[in-house]
């Protein structure tokens, strides 16, 4: 997952509110380790053992040092998980890329509404620029997580999640659903692309050129149950198109059904959400 190898400023943050809580809590867990043998050996049977049945300065020592560390600890993910609120601004080069993230199962939909195109199971962004994401979901409850990226965020039916983020550099990266949600749910994965701020218009009037439309006609063909092995592209038809899968005027899916399990009788697909 490459958690350690951030490619933007809040999957950076990310990292370093890791790798501090680690030390953290190393600072007490090393000693305590430490304590544990030294204390089996000085306490051993064959070694003359104290008089004393309690202590209140070991009893200090005891709760206190764990207390500072919990405290410690609780204010570095305190701080820092609210310092990135998703919907907070990522400042970036260049005009922001407004981004709109459709979960189907067990596919990503990604729509461009001010180019007018669409793409499946691949994100491409120019390097630099704050990208600007709506996300829902198209049945069940999903994740969305870019791992290089930072910040997983949840996607519901019927509602609309935002999340803002930027990608330093070029290259390509790999996006994921972190939510159980079906038999489909491994492959239920997604290339992250990140170019030239350049290459980006490039990239665009390219996909336009392809055949393929998407209205509400072709998207609720594409929402039916499916793993999708290709990358798609379209033109976008409808701009409106994410409101109307947002605000459930397009009917949601049935969600995760085993197809395998297709003939038995199931307690239904919307308990899953």
């Amino acid at each position: 997952m490459n958690l350690l190898d951030p490619q933007g400023p809040v999957a950076a943050a990310n990292s370093t509110i890791l790798v501090d809580s680690v030390f953290i809590m190393l600072a007490i867990v090393v000693p305590t380790i430490v304590a544990i043998l030294a204390f089996a050996y000085w306490f051993r049977a064959s070694n003359p053992r104290p008089t004393f049945v309690h202590s209140g300065r070991i009893e200090i020592v005891v709760w206190s040092i764990p207390a500072l560390t919990v405290i410690l600890l609780g204010g570095v993910a305190w701080i820092g998980a609210h310092q990135l609120d998703p919907a907070a601004p990522v400042p970036g080069t260049g005009s922001p890329v407004r981004i709109q993230a459709v979960s189907l199962d067990w596919k990503w939909l990604f729509i461009y509404p001010d180019q007018r195109i669409a793409t499946v199971n691949t994100l491409t962004v120019p390097a630099g620029a704050e990208l600007n994401f709506q996300l829902t979901s198209s049945s069940v409850m999903n994740t969305f997580f870019i791992p290089q990226l930072g910040s997983m965020i949840y996607t519901m039916n019927g509602m609309v999640t935002k999340l803002n983020l930027r990608a330093d550099n070029e290259g390509k990266l790999q996006g994921m659903s972190a939510h159980f949600s079906g038999d489909g749910f491994p492959d239920m994965l997604f290339d992250v692309v990140v170019i030239s701020p350049l290459s980006f218009p490039d990239w665009v009037a390219s996909t336009a050129k392809t055949g393929a439309v998407l209205n509400e006609e072709s998207y609720k063909k594409l929402m039916q149950q499916g793993i999708e092995k290709g990358r798609l592209t379209f033109r976008l038809d409808d701009p409106r198109l994410f409101d109307l899968i947002a605000t459930r005027h397009i009917p949601p899916g049935p969600g995760p059904d085993l197809m395998s399990d297709a003939s038995r009788p199931h307690s239904g697909g919307h308990d899953a959400r």
